[in-house]
């Protein structure tokens, strides 16, 4: 595991909230929807129901500014870089879901399947929501429930996985 200055850390975060995630989650659902017909589409232009799917980007994006603009404060001196973080953060979006990122990533497909009118870009939510909920967040909640042991059972059992409490 790798240790770095807080002010590393935070230029990371930044590369990481404002270059990174929007190509992954921006720019490639829509090359995708440019190689595949667009629904509701024409003359290049989205048609009235296609226009709802920015209500689902609208929040999804304010929320990875959220999670962005909460996190950058929260780094501690020394940032430990891995797969599990090194401190547990319960604040700020992290009080209404535990994955706040994945969650607003998602919205980010969903909204942009629903705006390009793309059973491509549709494809792209089911296969990244699949990964995340029966591959990524598994792992992560055995890593930070061995890690941080009854502070994390205890959240976990307050904040729900996504926006709503499943059993």
């Amino acid at each position: 595991m790798i240790t770095m200055p807080r002010s590393i850390a935070i230029i990371m975060g930044l590369f990481v909230g404002l270059i990174v995630i929007p190509l992954a989650h921006g720019v490639l659902p829509w090359a995708l929807s440019t190689r595949l017909p667009r629904y509701g589409w024409a003359e290049g232009s989205p048609g009235y129901w296609n226009w709802i799917g920015l209500i689902v980007v609208a929040p999804a994006v304010a929320l990875l500014i959220w999670i962005l603009a909460f996190a950058i404060p929260q780094a501690p001196s020394k940032v430990k870089l891995g797969l599990t973080p090194s401190f547990l953060m319960m604040r700020g979006p992290y009080r209404l879901t535990r994955n706040p990122m994945y969650v607003a990533e998602l919205g980010l497909w969903l909204g942009l399947a629903i705006y390009f009118g793309s059973f491509g870009v549709l494809l792209g939510f089911l296969v990244l929501w699949s990964v995340v909920k029966f591959i990524i967040l598994p792992r992560e909640e055995r890593s930070l429930e061995r890690l941080f042991g009854q502070a994390y059972l205890e959240y976990k059992n307050r904040v729900p996985r996504w926006f709503w409490k499943t059993k």
